[in-house]
């Protein structure tokens, strides 16, 4: 009967020990993902920025830009040109 409780209780501490962490893990792979999705909107800025200056045409390369286009990829390319467009 010992044995039978001891296996259950290893069991259950297995559970909790997978429970916490996932709950550690989340966190870790979101950061992740805004990371790549960061560098891959600053490289598409500077793409952007790279044929536009033949039209005289820039965007600013900042935290908020940078963010926009790494959350949205390239609608968010195009959204900060129809922003920019709009202030010219």
């Amino acid at each position: 009967m010992e044995i039978i409780n001891l296996i259950i209780a290893a069991l259950f501490l297995l559970i909790i020990l997978y429970i916490i962490a996932q709950l550690f893990m989340k966190p870790v792979k979101l950061l992740w993902k805004v990371l790549l999705n960061s560098g891959i909107g600053l490289i598409l800025l500077i793409i952007v920025n790279y044929f536009a200056a033949a039209f005289h045409f820039n965007l600013p390369i900042n935290i908020i830009t940078v963010l926009t286009a790494g959350f949205l990829g390239v609608p968010g390319i195009i959204l900060l040109i129809c922003f920019q467009l709009l202030v010219k």
